[in-house]
């Protein structure tokens, strides 16, 4: 099997020029059963300082934040940080950020680590540079959260559960593997730095 590239920032610029909300964050049944699950699944009911990859147009930064001192939320997108930002505007906690990852990743330390429907847009190996990257952002007993579609998409370098594979045989035998669930249709997995 071919392996694929890391997709770029070009393609998600054309993912939202053509659609202000691709992936029908707002409205959709199983995004919003998703973000509920992802919630429920964080063992701590608040956190000090927590990174969001991906934020997208802020759904589920929105509901993050409630458990958060301070949400760092990025994404490579600046017209979805635009809509996050509206969505955010009453939130005063969340901060934004424009980043590309895995090659820009924040100068600071985090208690949680979201990471929801972003790393199967990477190759294997730039996945497994973020992985050993993510870990050193984390505080002690801090927290990575991967949230992931299940099933196969051409366009995406990796499947949900090749990203999730990999993290346990990367970094597994750092991190505690704290929480886990699957349905059909999406996998949750809550690792701790032990």
């Amino acid at each position: 099997m071919e392996k694929k590239e890391t997709l770029s920032a070009d393609y998600f610029a054309q993912v939202y020029d053509a659609q202000d909300d691709p992936w029908n964050f707002e409205t959709s049944p199983y995004e919003a059963q998703k973000y509920t699950a992802t919630i429920q699944a964080l063992p701590n009911s608040h956190y000090r300082k927590a990174l969001e990859i991906g934020c997208s147009i802020g759904v589920l930064t929105k509901m993050l934040a409630e458990k958060c001192l301070n949400l760092l939320a990025t994404d490579v997108s600046e017209k979805a940080l635009d809509f996050a930002k509206v969505r955010c505007s009453d939130v005063p906690n969340v901060t934004f950020k424009k980043l590309s990852f895995p090659q820009e990743l924040p100068d600071d330390r985090f208690d949680l680590i979201l990471i929801s429907e972003v790393a199967y847009y990477l190759s294997e190996e730039d996945w497994k540079l973020a992985i050993h990257k993510l870990y050193d952002l984390l505080v002690e007993n801090g927290e990575i959260v991967l949230v992931h579609w299940l099933p196969e998409v051409p366009d995406y370098p990796q499947t949900g559960d090749q990203v999730h594979y990999s993290f346990k045989k990367e970094i597994g035998a750092k991190m505690n593997n704290v929480f886990k669930t699957r349905t059909e249709q999406y996998r949750i997995d809550v690792w701790r730095k032990s």
